[in-house]
């Protein structure tokens, strides 16, 4: 986002903060009502080209947004989408996808709130592993010929009961409401989502052998310390590295595995 959708998305993130630092405030409810407001701008574009027109007045958008969702949603969710509405937008699209992202963070504080975000977060990287490993799974998820309720009941046949049910809807959103995003993207976008809700970083380590607690404590430390922030370690053993560690933050790699230093060496003596 860029310009007036950026400074508005701000704004929409310490409103939803101040609502769910509220021990009266249901976490997963706003999240719920934010999904079907998602759902609703996403499928109607007419209705969100008038809520994100700069020509209209703020709070005639606003009322409107009273009008339609009054009822439907919790209070809380017409307070939160009344305000986003009044503040100025580059792209009408912009207004869709700050929805998004406050429905899936107000799900994760739901998560933090319960003492399970660790969880959480662990259960979309295991999940990004187990799809990336099966083919079959990925087509089925990603298949355009499958309908959103059929995707859902897959999901909801692999995962019930076995993670937490905040991972369950985040992944479920994710399938069936993909907006343009591989797997991939959205399994990341949400883990890094999680990791800020404490100010965190996610690095994503590769090992030869799984790392024991002692270790993961020192790396963690050690990579706090390059980085400035407390880091979250998604941990993921991979054989074929042969010995040491791949740490990846962001887009930058610190590669110290055996495996890169033998091809390495193959480039040179090749050269």
């Amino acid at each position: 986002m860029n310009g007036a959708s950026r400074e508005a998305l701000a704004t929409a993130r310490e409103s939803l903060d101040a609502l769910t630092d509220s021990t009266s405030v249901d976490a997963s409810e706003l999240a719920e009502g934010l999904a079907s407001v998602t759902a609703l701008l996403n499928r109607e574009v007419s209705l969100r080209r008038v809520l994100t027109d700069p020509a209209q007045a703020g709070e005639a958008k606003a009322q409107l947004v009273s009008r339609l969702l009054s009822g439907q949603v919790s209070g809380e969710t017409v307070d939160l989408v009344s305000g986003m509405v009044r503040s100025r937008w580059s792209r009408s699209r912009d207004l869709v996808d700050a929805l998004e992202e406050l429905t899936a963070t107000a799900d994760l504080s739901s998560a933090q709130r319960a003492g399970v975000l660790d969880d959480v977060e662990d259960e979309l990287f295991r999940f990004g592993r187990i799809a990336y490993s099966s083919p079959n799974l990925r087509a089925a998820l990603s298949d355009k010929a499958a309908t959103a309720t059929a995707k859902a009941g897959l999901l909801r046949s692999l995962l019930g009961g076995k993670v937490n049910p905040v991972t369950e809807r985040l992944i479920i959103r994710l399938v069936t409401a993909p907006r343009g995003r591989s797997l991939e993207q959205g399994l990341d976008s949400l883990s890094k989502l999680a990791a800020s809700r404490r100010d965190r970083t996610v690095a994503v380590v590769t090992s030869a052998v799984p790392l024991t607690d002692v270790q993961k404590q020192r790396l963690g430390g050690v990579l706090a310390r390059v980085y400035g922030r407390e880091m979250h370690l998604n941990l993921d053993v991979d054989p074929e590295v042969l010995g040491g560690i791949s740490v990846r933050v962001g887009d930058e790699v610190i590669d110290g595995t055996v495996a890169s230093r033998l091809d390495e060496a193959t480039r040179r003596m090749a050269g």
